[in-house]
């Protein structure tokens, strides 16, 4: 890599979670337990400054030869950058949430007006022909690009009619104001759990005099913004029954009502429900077709976000959102595909025909191809770089806020809604099932492109339950027994082990007879439950009436009370400080680069790293990537 050494392996392994991690992932507290030590400010602010120390030594002195392409050493640089602007736009959305008196605007931040120089007025329905889009980066194109956004898909998209203004707050204070938040009807049965949760009235960036529920956690779990003086005037003419005012990044301001309004996903479907039965968001193909642009070449100008005009609300030009009707519309009549704020579309995230995922940041995308994660698209007023680019791809869970707000589509063609739903085990996607308006059930759910969750599949856990737990099986043992004799004969340490690829456990209870502490890990969460029930009954039962099976754990072999199993979709920083690295998982992962390249800093010095895989993963082969730390 470019870099040898960490800077702060301890921030680091605190700073690594991101903001829409997965289930199995807590955010508060460490993943193998314990509760982060926070490091005072001063701290950061020095570590950040070693940071961009680091980073400039590497620009200036490493090796630098054009062009810069996926398989490029310098990837990993820009793939940083491009993070860090993520990290720019989803810390803005949490300062949005934190208390204003904790915060300071910075000199020079500007919000946009609240209205441009001429009303808004009505939200019309601009009627789109039918017409073909090409979806997809092309692999040569001279930018950065994240691994969900190369492949090429070709789309058919069918007439349709879309409001030519993202909805705004005006618009949804209609949908406020009958009570929408308190109507079963309108909201889908995901959606009605989460106004049930958060007792929501009122967008969460809306406020009023009613100390509504923030949704902040920890400390802040009590706090609301929604404590207003109802003795001062919103400002507002149009509404003046009305007293709300805005929470904008640093302060509360007066009602922008030609601003569009930010929700999550729930809030927007709720909406487009009670507008009609035919009117949905528009999927991504739809979204492409509004944008109305040459196909994609890989001229540098083809993307706008490359071009010195830009006539849109991103990159900074406002700390807000602007009016609906700020910036000109594009050719069709519809104003903002690019920037002001993202829109929620229908399709769920899952990746384009070819997808691959990158090594350098395996888990990037590919956990999220899960039917939970809905797309976002066109970015904000705060996205910059590839955030901002036609060719960016998105998504959050349905329950999540940023700077996104929705449009509204309605079909012109009896066509099914040319919409790709995420087809995932139903372990991974709760069985929930999905609907679309308009979409023809046979042919809208796709395939995941993350391929490791056939393991999520009860079939194919069960045959792996079966190899390592049925009748007269002998798995793990002798590959155990070899481990133990190499470590009896070189008198090595035997703390604390790990398996990765643990499946349902046997190989970790196994080896728990002579280490003290050990660590199974595995990317399925099926097995990993698997895993705690035989540490928790010593059984697991699978299959239903006459196909059910009764596995049993053989106790009087095994060690489970030293035994810790976690599900993880990467190699975290505190997987560090083992004896032995025992490695089942090779044939079973999508990218196993990633997960190699980290191994050297999870294992102690003269520790023990053995692989258990098919005849494919042969010595010479591993070599290439561990050889430069393991003899």
């Amino acid at each position: 890599g470019l870099i040898k050494e960490r800077i702060n392996r301890s921030f680091e392994t605190m700073f690594e979670t991101g903001v829409d991690e997965m289930s199995w992932d807590d955010t508060e507290n460490y993943r193998m337990g314990g509760s982060y030590n926070w490091p005072s400010v001063t701290e950061v602010f020095k570590y950040r400054e070693a940071v961009r120390e680091m980073v400039i030594h590497v620009i200036e002195t490493a090796p630098l030869k054009l062009p810069i392409t996926i398989d490029h050493p310098w990837w990993s640089l820009f793939m940083g950058m491009e993070h860090e602007r993520i990290h720019l736009e989803t810390s803005s959305v949490l300062l949005r949430q934190l208390p204003v008196e904790f915060l300071k605007c910075p000199v020079n931040w500007k919000y946009a007006p609240l209205a441009a120089n001429t009303p808004a007025g009505s939200n019309e329905f601009v009627q789109i022909h039918e017409k073909e889009v090409i979806i997809g980066k092309p692999y040569d194109f001279p930018t950065y690009g994240w691994d969900n956004e190369y492949g090429i898909m070709k789309m058919q998209v069918p007439a349709f009619e879309a409001t030519k203004y993202k909805i705004t707050n005006r618009d949804f204070y209609e949908f406020v104001k009958i009570g929408g938040y308190g109507k079963r009807t309108l909201w889908t049965d995901e959606g009605w759990q989460w106004v049930q949760y958060r007792q929501a009235v009122h967008p969460s960036f809306w406020v009023c005099h009613k100390r509504c529920k923030s949704g902040c956690g920890s400390d802040l779990a009590s706090y609301s913004h929604c404590t207003l003086d109802t003795s001062v005037s919103n400002g507002s003419t149009s509404n003046e029954d009305c007293i709300y005012r805005y929470r904008a990044v640093y302060d509360v301001i007066e009602m922008p009502w030609d601003w569009p309004v930010d929700v999550n996903y729930h809030e927007a479907k709720a909406y487009c429900t009670w507008k009609g039965a035919d009117y949905r968001l528009p999927t991504e193909g739809e979204y492409y077709r509004m944008r109305n642009e040459e196909p994609p070449t890989t001229d540098f100008e083809c993307d706008p976000i490359c071009s010195s005009e830009m006539n849109c609300n991103i990159n900074l030009q406002y700390g807000s959102s602007t009016p609906v009707n700020f910036y000109p519309p594009n050719s069709l009549g519809i104003y903002d595909t690019c920037g002001n704020v993202w829109e929620w579309i229908e399709d769920h995230f899952n990746g384009l025909p070819g997808y691959q995922s990158n090594y350098l940041y395996d888990d990037f995308s590919s956990p999220c191809f899960d039917g939970r994660h809905t797309m976002i698209k066109g970015g904000s007023w705060i996205s910059t770089g590839d955030e901002a680019s036609r060719f960016s791809r998105f998504a959050f869970r349905r329950h999540f806020f940023q700077h996104l707000g929705f449009r509204m589509v309605r079909s012109l063609s009896n066509e099914p809604t040319p919409v790709r739903l995420c087809k995932a085990p139903a372990y991974v996607n709760n069985g929930s099932e999905f609907k679309v308006v308009g979409a023809d059930p046979d042919q809208c759910y796709i395939s995941t492109t993350n391929i490791q969750m056939k393991y999520e599949e009860e079939d194919v856990c069960e045959k792996i339950v079966k190899k390592q737990m049925g009748i007269d099986v002998d798995y793990g043992c002798p590959l155990v027994s070899y481990c133990e004799k190499i470590i009896s004969d070189s008198g090595m340490k035997t703390s604390n082990a790990i398996v990765f690829g643990c499946g349902p456990g046997y190989t970790a209870f196994l080896l728990a007879k002579t280490f003290q502490n050990v660590v199974g890990v595995d990317y399925s969460g099926r097995l990993i439950a698997a895993a705690n029930e035989f540490q928790s009954k010593g059984y697991s039962v699978w299959g239903e009436g006459e196909e059910e099976t009764t596995f049993n754990l053989p106790l009087e072999d095994v060690s489970t009370d030293n035994v810790v199993f976690k599900q993880l979709s990467w190699t975290p920083n505190e997987i560090a400080g083992y004896d032995i690295i025992l490695f089942h998982s090779l044939d079973r992962l999508m990218e196993p680069k990633g997960w190699l390249l980290k191994l050297w800093e999870c294992i102690n010095p003269n520790g023990l790293l053995v692989f258990s895989s098919s005849h494919k993963w042969k010595p010479p082969i591993l070599k290439d990537y561990i050889a430069e730390w393991f003899d």
